[in-house]
């Protein structure tokens, strides 16, 4: 089973204008709300690829049930500790002329020590039954910012762990060598204090992660594809040409492809391939939408791979 854990949940409420004008009145043309998180739509798109998932983390009793009809909804396991409060809502603002989305994102309820103890006891719960632990998104207020190391230390190996994480988060998470990190190609230019201009210059950053005791580091690099490494072998992935409608979503979906060759006993070229075929199926659907099964497959086939 895949469990991801989303700490900071969100209700994303994606509007749709003609062209965005700063300081001005712009005019909404259509709107759409739903519950998401990056660890909800890594269980709702595993749902997707008929793998069984369950979803754990904080929800909120005014509107939680947003996220939670959603899962309910794809067969998705939810267990998350419930609160008093509100899920934060996320604005995206879609600029139909430019194709561009603008992002407004509110911060979330604050933790306690207890309530985060709890979720420690929660993920220790959840190890034992887990095959692939998925530690991903941001962190809610006074949340300390090596709590996903803390996560992934309570594990204690019973499962394999996959860290999605970007700054402190990503390097604290780190000390507690997660099994699979997939930083983008700027939160590993973050991680190692240096820009990585080149593939070559993503390979030598990413091998010093494997180094340090990480099995396998994927690095999405945006228009210009994807690297990925487990120090035995190394290939690059060029982007494959489709129109790009959005982009939000697109990591969670390569994650999930990641976990789905995972489960299918792939090596590390034919997760590979899995994990850039749903990110790349991501960014061809509308604003907060997900993947289907069908575009998913529809994309294997146009992957191309290039040992580096």
């Amino acid at each position: 089973m895949i469990t991801s854990v989303c700490l900071n949940p969100c209700i994303d409420r994606t509007v749709e204008i003609e062209a965005f004008t700063y300081a001005g009145m712009n005019r909404i043309l259509s709107s759409r709300e739903d519950g998401c998180g990056k660890g909800v739509n890594v269980a709702l798109v595993s749902r997707e690829l008929s793998m069984d998932s369950a979803c754990i983390g904080f929800l909120f009793n005014d509107n939680g049930h947003l996220i939670k009809s959603r899962l309910d909804a794809a067969g998705a396991q939810e267990d998350c500790l419930w609160l008093p409060g509100k899920v934060r809502t996320n604005l995206k603002i879609f600029d139909r002329e430019n194709a561009k989305i603008t992002e407004v994102n509110e911060a979330g309820e604050k933790m306690t020590p207890e309530t985060l103890e709890k979720m420690v006891q929660k993920v220790k719960e959840y190890a034992i039954i887990s095959d692939v632990m998925v530690f991903t998104g941001s962190l809610p207020p006074a949340t300390p910012v090596d709590f996903y190391k803390t996560l992934i230390e309570a594990t204690e190996g019973k499962c394999k762990c996959l860290l999605d994480a970007e700054g402190e988060k990503l390097t604290e998470g780190m000390k507690a060598k997660p099994f699979f990190i997939k930083p983008n190609q700027y939160e590993l230019e973050l991680r190692v204090g240096r820009k990585l201009p080149t593939v070559q210059d993503i390979k030598c950053a990413a091998l010093e992660c494997v180094d340090s005791g990480i099995s396998i580091v994927a690095v999405s690099m945006g228009g210009d594809g994807a690297f990925i490494t487990d120090g035995k072998k190394s290939y690059y992935a060029p982007v494959i040409p489709v129109p790009v409608r959005s982009t939000v979503g697109a990591g969670d979906c390569m994650v999930t492809g990641f976990l789905h060759g995972l489960s299918l006993g792939e090596d590390l070229y034919g997760l590979f391939r899995r994990g850039v075929a749903a990110g790349t199926a991501a960014v061809t659907t509308e604003g907060t939408q997900l993947i289907t099964k069908a575009l998913y497959e529809e994309m294997l086939p146009r992957v191309t791979i290039e040992e580096v």
